[in-house]
């Protein structure tokens, strides 16, 4: 029992992990002593983050641009070519589009879903050799898939492709959990609410604090809540969880309701 959350010595790969939700999940495992591979399309910022993220564990670059199945394949088989198992794989890298509905454009729709639904899967399928050859009935190997409370609620944005592509990707974590249990892989989903990103940077400056005001825990998430949830889904604590959906939000799903 008393080394429940303890996630060191595992490999991992967390793609889109030079920023946000992925630099959080990434940092959070090579603090713990996880040999961590990051991804993202920007090669400068991949290889920054990997480097500060180097200064306390080990953690190594790869850039690949995951809105194409061609980047997609060329990530799996530098991974393939450096490791022959891999513990955890974080499908982390994603896009939003934001449009009025009257003009929202089918690149806005293919290019979300391409990145959102698309890469994880077939990053997943190229990767199942590796995950399969680490995978066992006392520590199966894990996939976490990072969605969206958008994909369990409607927002009030011109978002149209991001929360659907969100709730496809919880429901292939679903498929993943049941199609790979019996290889010993688990799958599960995270949902994260208000993070400081990026992608919620927009936002953020213009709506930050009535954000705030209406999550119930009265905050926008933190690095270390991100990163915990993870380490628990990574480590035998997580080892029965398969098939979940878990909002890390401050409760804003919870206290959700229809009128």
């Amino acid at each position: 029992m008393n080394n429940l959350f303890d996630i060191s010595g595992k490999t991992a790969l967390v793609t889109g992990g030079s920023r946000g939700i992925g630099e959080m999940i990434a940092e959070g495992f090579v603090a713990n002593g996880v040999k961590v591979y990051i991804s993202a399309r920007k090669a400068e910022a991949c290889n920054a983050t990997a480097a500060r993220l180097s200064e306390f564990g080990e953690c190594i670059s790869i850039p690949a641009d995951l809105s194409t199945l061609e980047g997609v394949t060329r990530l799996a088989d530098e991974i393939q070519a450096r490791e022959s198992r891999l513990d955890v794989l974080v499908n982390n890298a994603g896009a939003t589009w934001g449009a009025p509905i009257e003009e929202f454009p089918e690149a806005g729709w293919d290019k979300v879903m391409d990145i959102n639904v698309k890469g994880p899967f077939f990053l997943t399928q190229a990767l199942l050799p590796l995950l399969e050859a680490s995978a066992s009935p006392e520590d199966p190997a894990r996939i976490i898939n990072v969605g969206s409370i958008d994909g369990l609620n409607v927002n009030k944005m011109g978002t149209y492709s991001y929360g659907p592509s969100k709730a496809a990707i919880h429901h292939l974590t679903r498929t993943f959990a049941s199609h790979l249990a019996d290889r010993n892989i688990t799958a599960n989903a995270i949902a994260p609410g208000p993070f400081p990103s990026k992608m919620t940077a927009g936002i953020a400056a213009a709506m930050g604090e009535e954000i705030r005001k209406h999550v119930p825990l009265k905050r926008w998430g933190e690095p270390a809540d991100m990163a915990g949830t993870a380490i628990f889904l990574a480590s035998a604590a997580g080892a029965y969880v398969s098939g979940a959906v878990i909002p890390v939000d401050g409760g804003i799903i919870a206290a959700s309701r229809t009128l």
